[in-house]
């Protein structure tokens, strides 16, 4: 038993079925120094913020144009290389690898799971600029395009600028990060931490301080940015009040009130676990969308909406050059375009990977990556395309008639205003509030939940009081930030915030490269090289041998002229993460030989092996050789 545990060779590289995280024996206590150090930060910037209000978003603003300047080349390069690496693990042989154990299968339904997708990466955004950044495009056609403002050509070219923004590009960044930690945590059995996907470059350096600090920097900018989301929500929320009331602006104080009775809500959410606090309300807010945009379809322009979506497509990707080149075009108007827009959005999706990408990983379990990479970054693109073009449509239409959608004053407004022109316009102003509610509150939470597991090791279900203390600090935050300096520390900070992506930018890069050798040396894409291997053997030799008349067997040939010869498969580097990850692990699993009797054994670490060489504890598939064929019995070969 010590020898197989111990030496890496006699576990087969290829036969290896992957290993969960909570099957390792891993140490998920709190890691103090992480814990400590992300408050810490947290608490100066929260001050600094409402001591001094002006500062904070002057420095941003300083910082957010020189990386604007600066770096704008980077984030949109970046952007174009992480879409493409994704389509091509995705849709590559690599799709076929499993994010978890090779029989392993998904824990939720595909629709609860879309819906989580969606409430997780989208929320608030929807809502608020849904109707608000086409109507702004339409206004103010970007730079590069030549139609005229409030032209039906100015429509097109805002739809389109807005899906590069809100489309495959943008979830291409979660689809990364969620599907890197997704992998390496239940396939290769290492903790779910931005800084355990350095592992394949920088090996067990990563459980240093090195780590520490990528892990709290990660807490840091998800505790911010969400805190951000939630201001913005709090603000749609009081006016929406507003409308519904209309008794007139509300104060700070129905602002705090707002803030902490949702705190409460979504920590209640947050310690019931993601089965069911944030399953159920994700369900809940995808059929409120729906419901909304449906609404808003009928209701509206319907005619012109329709023929918007498909002229949408058209126009995104005919426009895609002009849009993308545009991040090396110098120029005053350029410049300040990518500032306001499109660099802040490739910013912005950069510091949101550790907290999206996390919670992604999370509910994606048991998915392949083909299904996985398909899902994330076509589902939420299409569905934002659906929600902008009824929304932003409808603004559009309704400012070209003279509607005055634009004039409805603070952004937060231009959505009631919508609905406003629109019939049941009250009701409709309520189930917008509760979406916001019910966005605010998924996000909230999953974000205390991703927060409270990477201060603990990326502890799959955090202990109850860190979940509480991160979503307490996040409730607080947002709170102190809009009473303390109102919009401008609000905007301040989101600024900062976007800052921080600048050296994430960097840490993306790093992780396309170890995501990749990990690929390359999984036990699905060596059994795939062997299959390949042995087929284009055993069909020449066949040919040679017998003509038309052959089938195919398996027989041993001599050492180095087997479908294995290019392999070395006693590499202990294509084995020791397993063996490594399989000390002190313990499962009870079916036995072959007493399974008609009902009996079961402990399969210890190191054991997979022979559980797999009998019909065990391994599967396949059949095009690399992972699951074996079966006629009536299993097959033991």
């Amino acid at each position: 038993m010590l020898r197989e545990v111990t030496e890496p060779g006699l576990v087969h590289p290829a036969l290896i079925p992957g290993i969960g995280v909570e099957r390792t024996g891993r140490d998920f206590s709190t890691d103090w120094g992480v814990f400590a150090a992300a408050g810490a930060f947290t608490a100066g910037i929260v001050a600094w913020g409402i001591l001094d209000s002006e500062g904070i978003a002057a420095a941003g603003s300083a910082s957010l144009s020189w990386v604007t300047t600066n770096f704008g080349w980077l984030f949109g390069a970046l952007t174009v290389a992480v879409t493409a690496f994704m389509l091509f693990v995705g849709l590559g042989r690599t799709g076929g690898i499993r994010l978890g154990a090779d029989e392993e299968r998904p824990e939720f339904s595909t629709a609860s799971w879309i819906s989580m997708l969606f409430a997780a990466g989208l929320g608030i955004g929807l809502l608020f600029y849904g109707p608000l950044e086409p109507l702004t495009y339409f206004l103010e056609p970007p730079h590069g395009f030549d139609e005229a403002a409030g032209s039906p050509d100015a429509m097109h070219s805002a739809m389109a600028q807005t899906m590069l923004h809100w489309g495959p590009m943008a979830w291409a960044y979660y689809a990364l990060v969620g599907g890197a930690i997704a992998y390496g945590a239940y396939r290769r059995g290492r903790s779910p931490l931005i800084s355990a996907l350095f592992t394949p470059i920088f090996g067990q350096r990563t459980e240093g301080w090195v780590g520490s600090v990528i892990d709290a920097f990660a807490i840091i900018v998800t505790l911010g940015g969400t805190a951000i989301s939630l201001g913005i929500g709090a603000l749609q929320i009081g006016r929406g009040f507003e409308v519904v009331s209309g008794i007139g602006p509300v104060g700070n104080g129905f602002i705090v009130g707002a803030i902490a009775l949702l705190t409460c809500l979504f920590i209640v959410s947050a310690v019931s676990g993601v089965k069911r606090g944030i399953r159920l309300l994700s369900n809940a807010n995808m059929l409120l969308v729906v419901l909304l945009g449906l609404f808003a379809l009928v209701t509206g322009p319907t005619l012109l909406l329709l023929n918007l979506i498909p002229a949408t497509v058209v126009s995104y990707v005919e426009e895609l050059g002009t849009m993308l080149v545009r991040n090396v075009t110098h120029g005053d108007d350029a410049q300040a375009f990518l500032a306001s827009w499109t660099t802040y959005y490739w910013a912005w999706w950069v510091s949101w990977t550790p907290f999206v990408g996390m919670f992604i990983a999370k509910i994606s379990r048991g998915r392949t990556l083909r299904e996985f990479v398909t899902v994330v970054i076509l589902v939420p693109s299409a569905v934002c395309l659906a929600w902008f073009t009824i929304y932003g449509g409808t603004s559009m239409s309704m400012e070209a008639e003279g509607l005055g959608i634009a004039d409805a004053g603070a952004q937060e407004a231009v959505l009631f205003e919508v609905l406003a022109n629109l019939p049941l316009s009250t009701i409709t102003s309520i189930v917008a509030m509760a979406a916001v509610v019910i966005f605010f509150v998924t996000a909230a939470d999953s974000a205390s939940i991703v927060m409270s597991s990477i201060s603990q090791r990326g502890k799959p279900e955090p202990t109850t009081w860190v979940t509480i203390f991160w979503g307490l600090l996040l409730g607080a935050t947002a709170a102190v930030l809009l009473v303390g300096g109102g919009e401008t520390a609000l905007g301040g900070l989101q600024s900062l915030m976007v800052v921080t992506a600048l050296p994430f930018a960097f840490v993306v890069m790093g992780i396309m490269v170890a995501f990749w050798r990990d690929l390359s040396t999984d036990p699905y894409m060596l059994r795939h090289r062997y299959a390949r291997t042995a087929i284009a053997q055993g069909v020449r030799r066949g040919i040679e041998e017998h003509g038309d008349d052959f089938v195919f067997g398996a027989s041993e040939v001599e050492a180095e002229r087997g479908a294995g010869a290019w392999l070395d498969s006693e590499d202990p580097a294509l084995t020791e993460w397993y063996t490594d990850a399989t000390t002190g692990a313990v499962e009870v699993v079916p036995d072959a030989a007493a399974a008609g009797q009902g009996g079961e054994r402990e399969l210890r670490p190191g054991t997979e092996r022979r559980a797999i060489e009998a019909g065990g504890a391994g599967g396949g598939d059949r095009d690399g050789g992972d699951r074996p064929e079966r006629d009536g019995a299993p097959d033991r070969g």
